[in-house]
Parts: structure tokens; C-alpha cells; sequence
């Protein structure tokens, strides 16, 4: 009996690609080629698998030019790539990689706050510039983390990660905002605080978003909402683009009417809005959050096991949706 058929769809480790071929036929990408969606459908039709990454698209016109795939492995947390209705009504499995990246992320986050709060990108330039050739007592100087009030919008684990960090490495107060509010176990674990969305961004001086991206998300943080916080506050995202809309951040960023942001995430990347690179008080990384090499290992791992498993017949480990059984072979 023939193997089944997969596409990884992104250059990841060779030896968990070796550990693929074990269990299936395997079509990688070890160039790391970025495929166009048509490119994308043609390499895809004759697989019943794929192992994805927020490159990939999976949506309802995907999935009609792969009539035998039956299952997307996300390498990632996040999965706005995937039309889940669409996969969930043509039978197609989606799986994510939650938990081996929370801790790796938050550190991530809460770097990306201190480094915003202290103004080390903007600082780094100037001395690379060479334009540091004296001290004085205000150069360069940021907001304290410690004892000040941390914001965080969206509360799941990573943002728990943070808040955790937040209240008893530095002493910060902790106030966040969440779709639902957690028990008062986890609230009294974080130290943290369950207020209203505006509340939040009027009182934090750090505000923190870490929100899964859909459509009701879309612009969490826009103009609105930028000219309720501080003069003196920053916002970090490392959610996903498109929750913040930079273009009203770039503005506000250059007026000073917040003091910094520090971003990792971005409408459209790989591309990034070009006011946001002009302006001075903003700390910029290319979606890197998770990168260190044992916790992408096990993103990788995990997206290789909800394949193996799977198409093994023994269902996914960690779906994102329930399609109905019996579509595609399952």
C-alpha cells in the first residue's frame, strides 16, 4: 500500500522532514521558496496532507484545486491563514501548534517592552550613527517597568506568560482585558486585574496586546483607541498584524502622543508600512517572537505529529476545527 502524499510547505528541519518520510510520501521545499496561491494549489493536488506555516492561505478556492487533502498542519499558534469554515465544509482538518511556544513568547514580549520602555533601538542608532560624543542626564531617557502598570489585551496563555513576568519579576501592577474573564485562580497566579477595554488603555503605561486575529479583531487598536492612553505609555504587539492599524500608530508615533511602540508583527508582511520605518520611537522585529531553535524544533515536532497522527487514523492532537467525518476519505 502506497504511502500517503504530503507537501511541507516551508523549508523547516531536515531531520524532522526525514522523520515525515517515514510515514508519508514527501514533496519539501528546502529553498524556502514563497509560492504564489496558484503555485501553492498545483503542488497541493494530489496530497492529503500539508504541513503549513502563515505563508499559506488555505481557503475555499485552495481547497477545491486539492480534491484529496484532508488535513493542514499549522506551524504555528495563530492560523488566520486558514478559511476555517471553508476547510470545516470540504472535510479538511486544521491543527495548530499551542503550548510549546507560550513561554518562548512571552520572554519574547516582555524583551520587546523593556527594550521599547528604554529606548534601546532608537539609542543603538544614535551611537552607531556617532552621534554620541558626550553625556547628558536626559539622553535617551525611557519609562520604568518596574512598579508601573502593565495592560495586556488578551489573556490566554501567553499573555498569562507575560503578566506572570510582569507582577512578580518587576512589581508591576497588572490590569488586562480578555473576551472572557479568568477564574480567580489564574487572576490571583498573574496578580492581574479584569477591567474594561478602555480603562485599560487609559490607565497602563505599557500596554501589551497579544489577540488572535479574525475579522472582530481587526483593528483592536486603532485611532480611537491610540488617543485614549498616555502621552507617556508604549504598546507592544506580538499578536498578529492587522490588530493594531499602523498607520494611525506611525501618526501618533510621530506626534508623540504615545511615547513608543515596539512591533513584531504587521499588516501585509512581509511588508511594512513605510511610515513606520521613518519614525524614530519604535522597535521593530520581523515576527520573531517564538524563534529560538528548541521551540520552533517543537512547532515543527508537533505539526509533524498531527500529520503522522492523523493520517494514521488516529485524529489530530491539536485541532482547530471539527469538519464532519467521512468527507475526503476520513
Amino acid at each position: 500500500m502506497s504511502k500517503p502524499r504530503i507537501l511541507v510547505a516551508r523549508a523547516i528541519f531536515p531531520d524532522i522532514v526525514d522523520r515525515l518520510r517515514e510515514h508519508f510520501d514527501v514533496e519539501d521545499n528546502p529553498a524556502d521558496a514563497i509560492w504564489t496561491p496558484h503555485e501553492l494549489a498545483a503542488r497541493l493536488a494530489d496530497k492529503d496532507g500539508a504541513l503549513t506555516t502563515g505563508s499559506q492561505r488555505i481557503d475555499a478556492a485552495l481547497l477545491a484545486a486539492a480534491p484529496r487533502l484532508k488535513i493542514c498542519a499549522n506551524m504555528a499558534v495563530g492560523y488566520n491563514n486558514f478559511d476555517v469554515d471553508a476547510m470545516t465544509s470540504a472535510g479538511v482538518q486544521g491543527t495548530n501548534t499551542p503550548d510549546v511556544l507560550t513561554e518562548t513568547t512571552a520572554d519574547f514580549g516582555f524583551a520587546l517592552l523593556m527594550a521599547t520602555a528604554r529606548r534601546m533601538t532608537e539609542s543603538e542608532h544614535y551611537l552607531r550613527a556617532g552621534k554620541w560624543t558626550k553625556w547628558s542626564y536626559d539622553m535617551f531617557a525611557g519609562s520604568d517597568i518596574h512598579g508601573s502598570t502593565l495592560g495586556i489585551i488578551g489573556m490566554g496563555r501567553i499573555g498569562q506568560g507575560i503578566a506572570r513576568r510582569g507582577a512578580h519579576g518587576f512589581g508591576m501592577k497588572v490590569v488586562y482585558h480578555n473576551r472572557s474573564r479568568l477564574s480567580p485562580a489564574l487572576e490571583a497566579e498573574c496578580k492581574a486585574t479584569y477591567v474594561g477595554k478602555e480603562e485599560l488603555l487609559r490607565t497602563a503605561d505599557h500596554v501589551v496586546l497579544v489577540v488572535p486575529y479574525s475579522a472582530a479583531s481587526h483593528h483592536t487598536i486603532g485611532a480611537a483607541e491610540l488617543a485614549l492612553m498616555k502621552p507617556t505609555a508604549t504598546l507592544i504587539n506580538i499578536a498578529r498584524g492587522g490588530i493594531v492599524d499602523d498607520a494611525a500608530l506611525a501618526v501618533v508615533l510621530r506626534d508623540r502622543r504615545i511615547a513608543a511602540a515596539g512591533l513584531d508583527v504587521f499588516e501585509g508582511e512581509p511588508s511594512v508600512h513605510p511610515d513606520l520605518l521613518t519614525v524614530p520611537n519604535v522597535v521593530l522585529t520581523p515576527h520573531i517572537a517564538s524563534a529560538t531553535v528548541p521551540t520552533r524544533r517543537a512547532m515543527a515536532n508537533l505539526a509533524a505529529d498531527n500529520l503522522i497522527a492523523f493520517l494514521g487514523g488516529q485524529g489530530p492532537l491539536t485541532p482547530v476545527n471539527q469538519p464532519a467525518p467521512g468527507l475526503r476519505g476520513q
